[in-house]
């Protein structure tokens, strides 16, 4: 896979190089490149962005400067790059991130992170350059470099060899292997600590049971999530009538 990174910070990315999982992709073959915005801007002084129109705080991240970038990458208009490769946008708005999603992106051979900041991408950089837009939450952070992370980190750990075992991420949280629903509980020695004992099925030796016994306590953690998950609010339409 070939992962590429549009931001204003590359430097931040030098620590996720440095994570176990991502060396291993790495040095399988796989690539993740940080593209700096300022390097290629066609505004003097380094500038990226500017106001709003229509007026408001905060500044856009300008079109231009992300074709510039995009151009001097991928020697190619951004508006053909999405027949290409996947080009996704980071932001609060977007796809929610999850696992069927991460599992598209570990299948493509080469995918685009465009990272936004300050107030944002100019909406023309969404409708053209994009395949997808993509959000790890609904809550708003400085820039996209974290959540740009958080899917690089996902997607990496997906790839073949990246995690050293070939059943590390086979039954996992939200894997086809357990329908979706979050890991069941792991313990480990001591199998007693200030009185709080392992549960006995897993010391059994019994293969099946101990299978089994994880298949429900995951499917009982999927139930526990959706009961605690806050109701989703419904709105009344406004009655406009005298």
């Amino acid at each position: 896979m070939q992962l590429d990174v549009f931001t204003l910070f590359p430097q931040w990315f030098d620590w996720f190089r440095t994570q176990r999982h991502v060396e291993n992709a790495l040095r399988l073959g796989h690539e993740l490149a940080c593209v700096n915005y300022r390097d290629t801007t066609p505004l003097s002084g380094g500038q990226v962005d500017d106001t709003p129109f229509g007026g408001g705080a905060g500044m856009v991240l300008r079109v231009d400067v992300v074709e510039a970038a995009l151009r001097a990458r991928y020697d190619c208009d951004p508006v053909d790059l999405r027949e290409r490769r996947r080009v996704v946008v980071l932001t609060p708005g977007g796809r929610q991130l999850d696992d069927p999603f991460v599992d598209e992106l570990a299948a493509e051979p080469a995918v685009t992170l465009l990272c936004g900041r300050y107030e944002g991408f100019d909406e023309r950089i969404v409708e053209h350059f994009a395949t997808d837009t993509v959000s790890i939450g609904r809550y708003v952070l400085a820039g996209g470099e974290l959540a740009a992370m958080v899917v690089a980190d996902a997607v990496l750990r997906k790839l073949p060899g990246a995690l050293g075992h070939v059943d590390s991420a086979h039954e996992e949280s939200f894997s086809a292997a357990l329908d979706g629903a979050p890991e069941y509980p792991h313990y480990t020695r001591p199998a007693e600590y200030r009185g709080w004992n392992v549960p006995e099925i897993l010391l059994s030796g019994h293969h099946q049971r101990v299978h089994d016994w994880r298949m429900a306590q995951s499917r009982q953690r999927a139930l526990d999530a959706e009961a605690s998950a806050p109701a989703s609010r419904s709105h009344e339409p406004a009655d406009d009538r005298d």
